[in-house]
């Protein structure tokens, strides 16, 4: 009996090992699975008090990027010792260094919610950004995004963002949108009279707002890539639609598929995981690229 129980042990340490391991591995939070080869870049994450705590499983989609929108919004510190107001809840920066979707960060810096109200302040949120890159929360940090988001009918911009820009750590980036359909190429003559050679652009392709289809989207993906350089542009997807009485909901996986598979050889970020992709749409969407290839 003793001889049994001896030739049985070591079996059973060795399954209860696995089993133990494969918890720590594969079940607890911040050591998911590994991104997998999908057709997503990255995430986008709105930062606000109702996803202090994101959690999904955007790896699955390819994301391994994830870019933080700010971390000061209308002075509201979500890492410590930045903003002068608490969150409700402050983001647990530990856990989410650790997993799949963020292992490659760019930080947003400090912003505002009212688009107004940040371009007419533009100045000082990048004074205040300059000194945020220095306490940035536990990440490794790749790069910085200036939440001050750009289109042409903001007249002011080209006199004002390079000044602004000047004052911020690189590698840098911002977002670009262009709600009047002026055409892809007008957008790039645009920047380039006023965008800094070492700036990249996000470009919001608008048709999460139905301000374009996804096909004139990748004709304004382009027409930027041409006049900036692919290495300079990023394409944020937006993964939500409006509401009829206002506010959004998330894009169905019928709305996305065109979205994403158009801008196929572009770096792609969806705009947000946190508010609009959940697992479910995560789900759905793997499905839907196995149907499609």
């Amino acid at each position: 009996m003793t001889r049994r129980l001896l030739r049985v042990l070591p079996a059973v340490l060795l399954l209860g090992g696995a089993f133990l391991l494969g918890r720590f591995l594969i079940l607890s939070p911040g050591h998911r699975a590994a991104p997998v080869d999908g057709p997503v870049t990255g995430i986008v994450w709105q930062v606000d008090d109702a996803t202090a705590k994101p959690e999904g499983e955007w790896q699955r989609l390819g994301a391994d990027h994830l870019l933080i929108q700010w971390i000061v919004v209308d002075d509201i510190g979500f890492a410590r010792g930045t903003g002068g107001k608490a969150p409700t809840q402050m983001p647990d920066w530990r856990r989410i260094a650790k997993e799949p979707w963020a292992r490659h960060v760019t930080l947003g810096l400090a912003g505002d919610f009212d688009e107004k109200k940040a371009r007419a302040n533009v100045l000082q949120l990048a004074k205040t950004s300059a000194a945020l890159a220095g306490r940035k929360p536990p990440l490794e940090i790749e790069g910085y995004y200036f939440p001050v988001e750009v289109d042409p009918t903001w007249k002011e911009a080209a006199e004002v963002m390079p000044k602004a820009l000047a004052l911020l750590p690189r590698p840098l980036w911002i977002s670009v949108y262009d709600n009047s359909n002026i055409g892809g190429e007008a957008l790039a003559d645009w920047l380039s009279t006023w965008l800094p050679a070492d700036v990249g652009v996000f470009f919001q392709d608008g048709a999460g707002v139905t301000a374009r289809s996804p096909q004139t989207a990748r004709d304004y993906a382009d027409a930027l890539a041409a006049s900036l350089g692919k290495d300079r542009l990023r394409i944020i997807t937006e993964a939500f639609r409006p509401l009829p009485n206002g506010g959004f909901r998330p894009a169905t996986v019928e709305e996305l598929m065109p979205q994403i598979t158009l801008m196929q050889g572009y770096d792609l970020y969806l705009f947000d995981g946190p508010h609009y992709l959940d697992d479910k749409l995560v789900d759905a969407l793997v499905k839907a690229f196995d149907a499609h290839e």
